[in-house]
């Protein structure tokens, strides 16, 4: 497998380093985490610590399965501690162990302890768990590849449309490079999609009719960027001849938020400068993925470039909101220590009814922060009154 430089996440753990906060890297099963922990230890051994200050243990390897109880994993880790000396703990795929917390816990108030843990589920940072760890974790979310490390790991960046055709069709899982037809990736993103349903979502949550949970997952991939509500979505399965109440759609839309395969956004009302607690949007984690569940359907240039540039906010950003601004919407409102920032996001803009249409909200923001309108159209940049429209795919590579 090829390995991908992601720096942006290697310079957030070498930021924490010997910080006296757990880190807890999680996001969506094969998008990189262990990878990136092989390559922060490699990044410490080149910097001056010796393997004998390293543990690592991956629970998925059958050679730790002993390991997955507690008292033997706190029993084999303290014996290898090492006196005088930093010794840097990796723990991946830590929610298979039983009461991880409590070893966790246990070895974090250790003096000499830097503690890095992953997991493929948010069971770590549950509200029993987050209240037991309170105030010693910092959570580093992990994303498949942006289009960045795509182009990078692909090779020369040439011809910028054809990558971001691949990549929105192939998906952003770092194995996926490795593969060379769609037959072979489509296995590959149907195995990921089986593993995360059955193991993240249907045992963890006592899911009993997994036909209904796939429906409703279906449905959120095939409305990527729709203002939605619970309500909304049951009515959609009744209508379709599968009865479901809100509540339990309420359940399922958060177990597969939990597992990553689903991100949402809540809107933001820009002129109250409040969030809302209705009508959110969801995002799917990968764009291949999408392919498989939908198939042919699944290609809507718009709506894709949108969820593309959400996860690509998520990398860059603490907070990012869909916006809500009277009567019209703002696609993206990204709050930051510098302030606010407005993304409007569209395939085209070169006709004008198009791009009045985007720069309306816009123009009603009297603010003097940052409004971008983000288009596939290779044409100049342009400014509009201090909006600026530039090209998504050049943004994207940042």
């Amino acid at each position: 497998m090829k390995l991908i430089a992601r720096p942006a996440y290697l310079e957030k753990l070498i930021g924490f380093k010997e910080k006296q906060l757990i880190k807890v890297i999680t996001g969506i099963r094969r998008c990189g985490k262990s990878t990136l922990l092989e390559m922060y230890r490699q990044w410490l051994l080149e910097h001056g610590v010796g393997s004998d200050q390293i543990i690592a243990i991956n629970f998925e390897d059958y050679d730790f399965y002993e390991l997955r109880q507690a008292k033997l994993l706190h029993s084999y880790v303290k014996q290898r501690l090492r006196q005088g000396r930093t010794t840097y703990i990796f723990f991946d795929e830590v929610q298979h162990v039983e009461n991880f917390a409590e070893v966790v816990d246990s070895l974090y108030i250790r003096a000499g302890v830097d503690l890095y843990i992953t997991g493929s589920n948010a069971y770590m940072l549950s509200s029993q768990i987050a209240t037991l760890l309170s105030g010693r974790y910092v959570e580093i979310p992990v994303l498949p590849l942006s289009f960045r490390e795509y182009v990078d790991g692909r090779g020369a960046a040439s011809n910028l449309a054809q990558k971001y055709s691949e990549y929105i069709s192939w998906g952003s899982f770092p194995y996926v490079l490795d593969l060379e037809e769609w037959g072979q990736v489509s296995a590959y993103l149907s195995g990921i999609y089986d593993t995360v349903v059955v193991k993240d979502i249907v045992s963890r949550n006592k899911i009993s009719d997994v036909l209904m949970l796939e429906s409703v997952i279906r449905f959120l991939a095939d409305n990527i960027g729709n203002a939605l509500s619970m309500k909304k979505i049951s009515d959609t399965m009744v209508t379709d001849g599968r009865k479901m109440d809100s509540k339990t759609v309420e359940r399922y839309v958060a177990a597969l938020c939990e597992s990553f395969v689903l991100y949402r956004a809540m809107r933001y009302n820009i002129r109250g400068k409040q969030l809302l607690k209705t009508m959110e949007k969801y995002y799917l984690v990968d764009m291949g993925l999408r392919r498989v569940l939908l198939g042919s359907r699944s290609f809507d240039a718009g709506r894709i470039l949108e969820n593309v540039v959400y996860l690509e906010l998520l990398r860059r950003e603490p907070e990012v909101y869909v916006g809500k601004m009277d009567n019209l919407e703002v696609d993206f409102v990204v709050r930051n220590d510098q302030g606010l920032a407005y993304y409007q996001v569209a395939a085209t803009v070169r006709s004008e009814d198009t791009l009045r249409r985007e720069l309306a909200s816009l123009q009603r923001i009297k603010d003097q922060y940052p409004k971008w309108i983000l288009t596939l159209d290779e044409d100049p940049d342009a400014d509009y009154d201090g909006i600026r429209r530039i090209n998504a795919l050049r943004w994207l590579l940042g």
